[in-house]
């Protein structure tokens, strides 16, 4: 699942070997962007682990349920008309310029009706 909030993108994925152990994988193409998340609502996310050989270079491990009260929480706290401006002052106008871009694909897809 990808979530891509006004803290951060994150890709949020069961891995092969987390299989009934009720942990979740939380990636992210920034480090901050996962310490964010562990500040604010995820204080169960582990320390972030670095890689250079993976898509994603950064990623922590926390258990579901906690994910899933985290970005419930998110949705909770969200108090602003407009995504990508609330972006723009939260996190500056280059991640604000990017997320516009992944909303330009998308509505692509509005468009053709696919």
């Amino acid at each position: 699942m990808w979530l891509i909030t006004t803290f951060g993108f994150f890709s949020v994925v069961e891995k092969n070997d987390q299989r009934g152990s009720g942990k979740l994988t939380i990636r992210s193409r920034v480090r901050e962007d996962l310490d964010a998340l562990r500040t604010k609502y995820l204080p169960e996310l582990t320390e972030t682990i670095e890689t250079d050989n993976s898509d994603y270079r950064f990623r922590g491990v926390a258990p579901r349920e906690a994910v899933s009260k985290a970005f419930a929480a998110a949705v909770k706290d969200i108090d602003y008309n407009n995504f990508k401006s609330e972006v723009g002052r939260k996190q500056g106008a280059a991640r604000s310029s990017a997320y516009h871009h992944v909303w330009s694909e998308l509505y692509k897809l509005q468009k053709s009706g696919k």
